[in-house]
């Protein structure tokens, strides 16, 4: 069995950041949340991985590689253009074959991995396997209807009165019938050929669709609130770990992981947090759900519920929580006239201050 990775698109409602970086390389714990996927992968027993890529190609080359690193053998399909799920299965044909195969969506987040949904699948022979949530708010979701048998018997995209409350997670299993499918539907209304119209075209020419219920965790990491959900929860499992150097001025309590080459100074770290490698924490409050990139430099600030990408410096700043900071970020505290915010501020930002 083969898989296919989705690491295009725009990701638009993660800008600014991704108007210079891929979504699928947001980190999550300081580990970009495409190399989740990978791991998911290969602890099925899946070794062959085709990668879509579209802008940020090269971005996403650079930072997979061959594959070697995580088990695979990995080989990179351009995309022109985001002209949907299903036209990524067209436009990855020769790579696939004619044996089933997993399509994996790059930036979405699953807890517990997927080997359980490739043995079901493996054990029953469907056309295909729908992996599927349970949600609170269904009507904002692809939504799955169940027969008695667990079988798919309809789909509906962001349906107004939902069938269900069972939500359309970003992994599949398809066997080489969804070829023909994905060859047969016509682009929607906005321009792309949909995965829900291919599954659709099988169920009504009576191919086996079947579901398969998430077991942990599942996020699709599309927003800020979503990362930092995600962030939280791989942090509530790190173990405490110090490989930098703390020194005696500073207090470190909970699950709290300084990787080498990082220094804290006089500061207290409450877990769960990860500072990352090279990175240096002076007299600062670094709170829990924190994840500290590489190289960044925290001074005379106060950190809670973030994440705060490589090389970025957060320098006199008396509170900062719930906020994701890109790369190379320069964020101080000011002098001058009270209550006076000083900002440069890039296109499709996001500003929360104190009124």
């Amino acid at each position: 069995m083969k898989a296919l990775v989705l690491a295009g698109g725009k990701g638009t409602r993660l800008r600014p950041l991704t108007h210079t970086s891929a979504k699928q390389l947001v980190p999550v714990a300081n580990k970009p949340v495409l190399y989740y996927g990978l791991e998911a992968l290969r602890d099925a027993g899946i070794t062959s991985v085709g990668i879509i890529t579209g802008d940020t190609g090269q971005e996403v080359r650079e930072a997979v590689g061959d594959g070697s690193r995580f088990g695979l053998e990995v080989e990179y399909i351009p995309q022109e253009a985001p002209l949907g799920l299903a036209h990524c299965v067209l436009i990855a044909r020769e790579f696939l074959g004619d044996e089933p195969f997993v399509m994996y969506l790059g930036d979405n987040f699953l807890v517990g991995g997927i080997r359980d949904l490739v043995e079901s699948y493996q054990a029953a022979g469907h056309d295909a396997q729908i992996l599927l949530t349970r949600v609170a708010e269904p009507q904002f979701y692809g939504v799955a209807e169940l027969g008695p048998s667990g079988e798919i018997v309809g789909l509906e995209e962001k349906p107004e009165h939902p069938r269900s409350d069972l939500a359309i997670v970003g992994v599949y299993i398809f066997s080489p019938a969804i070829h023909e499918a994905v060859r047969a539907i016509s682009p929607s209304a906005r321009g792309e050929l949909e995965i829900t119209d291919a599954i659709g075209w099988l169920i009504e020419r009576g191919h086996h669709v079947h579901s398969h219920l998430v077991s942990g965790y599942w996020k699709d990491t599309g927003r800020l609130q979503d990362m930092l959900e995600c962030n939280r929860i791989v942090l509530e499992q790190v173990e405490p770990e110090v490989h930098g150097t703390v020194d005696g001025l500073s207090e470190i309590t909970g699950r709290v992981v300084v990787e080498r080459g990082a220094v804290v100074e006089n500061s207290v770290l409450r877990g769960p947090i990860v500072v990352g490698a090279n990175a240096k924490i002076v007299s600062s409050y670094i709170g829990p759900f924190t994840s500290i990139g590489p190289d960044c430099v925290v001074a005379d600030a106060e950190i809670e519920y973030s994440i705060v990408l490589d090389g970025s410096s957060v320098v006199g700043v008396s509170r900062i929580g719930h906020s994701l900071i890109g790369r190379n970020v320069e964020v101080s505290g000011t002098t001058g006239a009270p209550n006076t915010h000083q900002l440069m501020v890039g296109d499709h930002s996001k500003i929360k201050v104190q009124a």
